[in-house]
C-alpha cells in the first residue's frame, strides 16, 4: 500500500510518499481503508520530535490520527463494526496513523460515519469534535443559559465548541482576527472580538462562567482572561506550555484539556451532524502524496485552515 511516513523525527522533509506493507488486524481490531486524514498541528509535533514524552512513536511511523472510510477487515471478537461499514475515528496517539491506503485500529474507536456529507470530509471531525465536546460537557459541565468566552474561536477546535455551546443553550462570546470572524459568526458566536485590535479583558462586561482557551498566548494573557470567570466557573485551557490558573478562593477550577477518543460520543456528534445541527467546515482537500507540503506549510506558521487529506475517493 501507500503511505506517507518518517523515518527519522525532523522537519517536513523526512516525509516520505513510500510502499509500506498492508496492516493485518489483530484480535479486537478493525482494518479501514483510508477515505481520509486531516492534517493537526500535533503530527507536526510528533513528526519534529517535540513530543516524544507523551507521545513516542515507533520509526517509521505513519501520522493522521483522524480516519474516515470503510471498515475492510475485523480480528477476532470485534462485533461494534463489520466489513463494509462507513467509519470515523479518533486514532492512537502512538500507533501508525491514517497518512496511508490502509490503517489498523482498535474497533472500540470507532464510529458509524455521517451520511449527510462526503465520507472523505468527515475526517475533520473526530478529535477535534471531541476535543471541543469534552471540554465543554465533560470538564466544564455546561449549562444552558451559562455564559461562555472561547478565545481562539477562528481554529478547528473553537468552530465546533462555539457550535456546540450555542446548540447547549449558551451565551457564547468568541475571539477571532478579522479572516475568521464570518465563520466563527455563521458558527453562532452571540459576540465576537477581533482580538488583533481589543484588548479582550477589556470587551468582556459581564463575567462568565467558563473560559475556553484555545489560543497560543502567554501565561500572563491568560490570567488576565481567567479573571473574568465569575466565582464557581472553570477555566479550561488547551495549550501545555502554559499553566492554567485557578482561584481557590473564588472556587474557579483550572483544567488542563486532554482529549480522548470516544466512540459513544463521537456517536453523538455524528449525529448532530447528519440532523444539520452541526457543521463540517474544511479548507482544503489535498491528496495523500501532498501532505508533506502541508507540513511545511504548517512549519513555516502559514494558517491553511482545516486540510482534508484524501487518500481514496469514496461515495456515501
Amino acid at each position: 500500500m501507500k503511505a506517507v511516513r518518517f523515518h527519522e523525527h525532523g522537519d517536513s522533509g523526512v516525509l516520505r510518499y513510500e510502499d509500506a506493507e498492508q496492516p493485518v488486524p489483530a484480535a479486537g481490531e478493525a482494518r479501514v481503508r483510508v477515505a481520509a486524514t486531516s492534517f493537526n498541528p500535533v503530527d507536526g509535533g510528533i513528526r519534529g520530535g517535540y513530543l516524544q514524552g507523551p507521545f513516542p512513536v515507533t520509526l517509521p511511523h505513519v501520522p493522521g490520527i483522524e480516519v474516515s472510510g470503510t471498515v475492510d477487515a475485523i480480528g477476532e471478537g470485534v462485533s461494534n463494526v463489520a466489513v463494509g461499514d462507513a467509519v470515523v475515528g479518533f486514532l492512537s496517539m502512538t500507533a501508525d496513523g491514517a497518512s496511508a491506503e490502509y490503517v489498523v485500529t482498535p474497533a472500540e474507536f470507532l464510529a458509524p460515519a455521517p451520511t449527510s456529507i462526503p465520507l472523505a470530509d468527515a475526517a475533520a471531525l473526530p478529535m477535534v469534535g471531541l476535543t471541543a465536546y469534552q471540554a465543554l460537557f465533560d470538564d466544564a459541565g455546561l449549562q444552558a443559559g451559562q455564559r461562555v468566552l472561547i478565545n481562539g474561536a477562528g481554529g478547528a477546535v473553537g468552530g465546533y465548541a462555539v457550535q456546540l455551546a450555542k446548540h447547549a443553550g449558551a451565551y457564547v462570546i468568541a475571539t477571532a482576527s478579522p479572516r475568521s470572524e464570518g465563520r466563527v459568526r455563521s458558527a453562532g458566536a452571540d459576540e465576537v472580538i477581533d482580538h488583533t485590535t481589543t484588548a479582550v479583558a477589556d470587551a468582556v462586561i459581564e463575567p462568565v462562567d467558563v473560559l475556553l482557551n484555545l489560543a497560543r498566548i502567554d501565561a500572563d494573557a491568560l490570567v488576565a482572561l481567567a479573571t473574568l470567570v465569575r466565582s464557581g466557573g472553570v477555566v479550561l485551557n488547551s495549550v501545555p506550555m502554559i499553566p492554567t490558573p485557578a482561584d481557590e478562593a473564588r472556587g474557579v477550577r483550572g483544567v488542563g484539556i486532554f482529549v480522548r477518543s470516544d466512540a459513544d460520543q463521537l456517536s453523538r456528534l455524528v449525529g448532530l451532524v447528519d440532523r444539520g445541527e452541526l457543521r463540517v467546515d474544511v479548507a482544503q482537500r489535498v491528496p495523500l502524496a501532498e501532505l508533506p507540503a502541508v507540513h511545511a506549510k504548517d512549519d513555516a506558521g502559514e494558517p491553511s485552515g482545516r486540510v482534508v487529506v484524501v487518500v481514496v475517493e469514496h461515495q456515501n
